[in-house]
C-alpha cells in the first residue's frame, strides 16, 4: 500500500499542471482551476455578420463577451440619420440577437465602464488587458493597437484569408464570364473569395458559364489572380510570356 500509495502521488505531482489520468482505466480528473477562455467581441464584427456562422461551427471554444460600451456604439450606429448606418447598427444587434437564442453559443454582457478612457478600441484593448481575454475583430486599425500592447488578437479577415480555396495550374473551373478584361479577347471571372481570373479568347462569351483551365497563377498586392483558357481550347498560347496588363488587373481597372 506504502508502493502504490508513493507512485500515485508522484503521478498526481508529475502530471498536475493542467491535468493527470490515474493508472485505473478510462478515468480522468480534469482541474476546476484551469481559467475560461474570453473573446472580446467588437462593434466592427458584430455588424460583419460572420461571427455568427464562425461560433457556429464550435471551432472557438470560448465564452463570448460583448462590452456594455460596444452595446452603447451598436445603438448609436442604430440610432443614426444615415440610413446606410442605420442598417448596419440594426443588422449589428440581430447578429447579437441570434448569437444569444444559439444554444451551443455562451454569451455574457460585460457591464463595467472604463470612464477614463474616451475611445471604444482603447476601451476594448485595456479590457482585454484586465480580463486576460482575447479580441476578435476585423479592424486593421485595432489590430495594430492590441498588439502593440501584447493582447491576443483574432483577425476574421485573417481567418477567411487562410480558408481562401488555392486554384492550381491544370486544375478546371466552371466560372461565369461577367466582363471585358484589358487585353485583346478576355474575359473576366470572379470566384467566390474574389480571386480575379482572366480568361484568354473568350469575350464573345461573356454572359455564359463556361469550363476553363487555369494556366497560371499570380500573387499581388491586390490580392491573388489567375489565367486561364477555355477548356478544350488550344493550349499552346495559354501562357502568354508579357503580360503588361497584370498590375492593372490586379487594381481592378
Amino acid at each position: 500500500m506504502f508502493l502504490v500509495c508513493t507512485y500515485l502521488a508522484m503521478v498526481i505531482a508529475l502530471r498536475g499542471k493542467d491535468e493527470f489520468n490515474l493508472v485505473i482505466p478510462y478515468v480522468k480528473f480534469r482541474r476546476e482551476d484551469v481559467p475560461e477562455r474570453l473573446i472580446l467581441l467588437d462593434t466592427n464584427v458584430i455588424i460583419d455578420g460572420r461571427i455568427l456562422e464562425v461560433a457556429a461551427t464550435g471551432f472557438l471554444n470560448a465564452i463570448f463577451v460583448i462590452p456594455r460600451f460596444v452595446l452603447h456604439e451598436l445603438q448609436y450606429v442604430a440610432d443614426a440619420s444615415d440610413d446606410i448606418k442605420r442598417v448596419r447598427g440594426h443588422r449589428g444587434l440581430d447578429i447579437l440577437k441570434s448569437l444569444q437564442k444559439n444554444p451551443n453559443i455562451e454569451l455574457k454582457i460585460h457591464e463595467n465602464d472604463i470612464p477614463e478612457i474616451k475611445e471604444v478600441d482603447s476601451k476594448l484593448v485595456q479590457l482585454a488587458r484586465m480580463l486576460n481575454a482575447e479580441i476578435l475583430t476585423n479592424d486593421y486599425n485595432l489590430n495594430r493597437i492590441a498588439e502593440l500592447q501584447h493582447v491576443k488578437v483574432l483577425n476574421l479577415n485573417e481567418l477567411a484569408k487562410a480558408l481562401r480555396p488555392v486554384v492550381q495550374p491544370g486544375e478546371k473551373l466552371t466560372v461565369q464570364l461577367v466582363r471585358e478584361g484589358r487585353g485583346a479577347e478576355q474575359a473576366l471571372a470572379y470566384l467566390d473569395d474574389g480571386t480575379m481570373i482572366v480568361v484568354h479568347r473568350a469575350r464573345r462569351l461573356i454572359g455564359r458559364s463556361m469550363e476553363v483551365v487555369i494556366s497560371s497563377v499570380l500573387q499581388t498586392a491586390a490580392g491573388r489572380m489567375a489565367f486561364a483558357e477555355l477548356a478544350g481550347a488550344d493550349n499552346d498560347n495559354s501562357v502568354p510570356k508579357t503580360d503588361k496588363t497584370a498590375p492593372e488587373l490586379a487594381q481592378g481597372k
